[in-house]
């Protein structure tokens, strides 16, 4: 299948990828694919040779081939220094170690473009309120977030996919949108920083609760009411941090969380699902390689649900079930335990 590079015209630079997992990967191929000069760092040694010895990351990204114009290192600031952009795709719980790593690196005027999702553990942080900690407050002209409904290998192998773009700037986040969007890569611009963030966070602590219903056996009625009623509690989260429930209505909110909790290449509805035949947390997680965001998401939620006050019982379960569990409890108890709340109205902001 032929296919053409880009939409318009791109600026061409030179880009750091830090983190070469699946999304990281995948990412650092578009970037090479749209003929920008491509770094990706490694934080195995043995990921980043198998790169150069076979093109593939077979660790992260198996059965893809990548762009042979990729430089991959194990150097952190040979990934960063001179560089026009900067992606960084570490998991959030290594994000404040990792900007902290690059930041006499980073020069002054480099788009800073976060893809990490997650909420930090000890400060109840979003990545851009991480990176407003560790790096100098000029930063934030230059900075914008990478969400949405996106499969790493499904954006490899060059199917259509849609994300968000969100920037404080909207000029940093139309050269991001132009330098990553191709005609099966799409980026969408938007100035709701905080409300793509929590949408990209939140969705994967509801894609485990779901994973585990359809484990447990539920059925269609019980995963589209899970999935509808969390995006009210999401909405609710953001707007108390200062975002724009339409934002949760979009590509980062809704579309990530269908895709999350539906498809099966998702870490976080597989993990939950094993969750719901009955397999112990501990016995996945030491299973897998990949670290399954939600797991560590779901107490940051559960302690942000707290700080602001906001009724959010899905993820108040899922946190349950999860952390608070030492019985073993079925995640049937928790579901009926969400049903037989006092009734209300639907719509609800507070």
């Amino acid at each position: 299948m032929l296919y053409t590079l880009a939409l318009m015209s791109v600026e061409r630079m030179e880009v750091g990828v830090v983190g070469a997992g699946a999304w990281g990967t995948a990412l650092a191929d578009q970037l090479a694919n749209m003929g920008h000069g491509t770094t990706l760092w490694c934080h195995e040694p043995e990921v980043a040779q198998e790169i150069r010895e076979t093109g593939v990351n077979g660790t992260f990204l198996p059965g893809h081939r990548l762009q042979e114009s990729i430089r991959v290192t194990n150097d952190l600031d040979e990934s960063v220094r001179g560089k026009a952009m900067i992606v960084v795709a570490v998991p959030s719980h290594h994000v404040r170690r990792i900007a902290s790593g690059f930041r006499g690196a980073l020069q002054r005027g480099t788009l800073l473009v976060s893809a990490s999702k997650g909420i930090e553990s000890e400060t109840l942080m979003t990545m851009s309120e991480v990176y407003s900690d560790v790096l100098e407050s000029n930063f934030h002209k230059h900075f914008a977030v990478l969400s949405g409904p996106s499969f790493a290998i499904e954006v490899a192998r060059r199917m259509p996919t849609a994300v968000t773009i969100a920037a404080w700037d909207q000029r940093t986040a139309v050269r991001v949108q132009q330098a990553v969007s191709s005609t099966w890569f799409r980026g969408y611009t938007s100035s709701d920083v905080v409300g793509v963030e929590l949408g990209g966070a939140l969705k994967n602590v509801v894609a485990i609760a779901v994973g585990a219903m359809d484990g447990a056996g539920f059925g269609h009625n019980t995963r589209a009411g899970l999935i509808t009623r969390a995006l009210s509690e999401i909405s609710r989260l953001a707007v108390r941090k200062g975002g724009n429930p339409l934002t949760v209505s979009g590509l980062s909110g809704l579309g990530d969380l269908i895709l999350t909790c539906t498809g099966e290449l998702s870490r976080n509805r597989t993990f939950g699902f094993r969750l719901g035949r009955g397999e112990r947390v501990q016995d996945i997680l030491s299973s897998q390689k990949q670290v399954v965001e939600g797991f560590l998401t779901a107490r940051s939620a559960h302690e942000l649900v707290s700080q602001l006050g906001v009724e959010a019982a899905i993820l108040e379960n899922t946190y349950r079930f999860l952390h608070d569990n030492e019985a073993g409890r079925p995640i049937s108890e928790f579901v009926y335990g969400v049903m037989s709340r006092e009734l209300k109205a639907e719509v609800a902001w507070v």
